[in-house]
């Protein structure tokens, strides 16, 4: 038989996956949260030290959280306390509180020359672009775990917008923190803080949203 009939053989090719962490990621710990604050805040990059802050109080999606603009957070040259946003993905008005820590990060890095007369909060430096992308930020927040030896694959951007509202869960054992991420159904917030579906349900009989 001619070689030419014969099926080709192609050499195997390593999943995807292969030694990564897959799957839904968790929110940050506390120790690592305080960790990663730490260091920004002492290497004085004001840009990630306030990303970081925003990203972890206002609970939002990636998509979300980039294309913040200056005027979100600011009105007559003064800093917000809280804020309603509408998230792109549910079309919904979610309140959002923004933090003593979080408002001081801002104003510092509002003050640096490069956010004189700009739209947004976290512009890019590339020129295409008016704001950080969705990319850039997952590569900064990558820098961010890593500087603390955690394991990239284990945690991703949407660990930011989960890690105050499970921590909230925890301290309090409270599903109010449905209203923070915008959720409408109970599986999502299971979900998001990962809790068993008996404990939530249990909780919830006992609360009025």
């Amino acid at each position: 038989m001619s070689t030419n009939l014969l099926p080709a053989l192609r050499p195997p090719c390593a999943a995807w996956s292969k030694g990564r962490i897959i799957g839904q990621k968790r929110p940050l710990q506390p120790k690592n949260d305080w960790s990663i604050r730490v260091r920004l805040e002492m290497s004085d990059i004001r840009r990630d030290f306030a990303l970081f802050n925003m990203a972890i109080d206002r609970k939002l999606r990636r998509c979300n959280l980039v294309c913040r603009r200056v005027r979100d957070v600011f009105v007559a040259g003064r800093m917000k306390e809280r804020a309603s946003m509408t998230q792109s993905k549910i079309g919904k008005p979610v309140k959002l509180e923004i933090t003593e820590t979080t408002r001081q990060s801002l104003d510092r890095w509002s003050a640096e020359p490069q956010m004189l007369g700009v739209e947004f909060l976290w512009p890019s430096r590339l020129h295409r672009s008016p704001h950080l992308s969705t990319r850039q930020y997952a590569r900064i927040f990558r820098s961010w775990v890593t500087s603390i030896g955690l394991e990239p694959s284990a945690c991703g951007t949407h660990s930011m917008r989960r890690t105050k509202v499970a921590q909230i869960y925890k301290k309090a054992g409270n599903l109010r923190a449905v209203h923070l991420l915008g959720h409408t159904m109970m599986d999502s917030t299971v979900r998001y803080l990962g809790v068993e579906i008996e404990d939530a349900l249990s909780l919830s009989e006992g609360i009025d949203l």
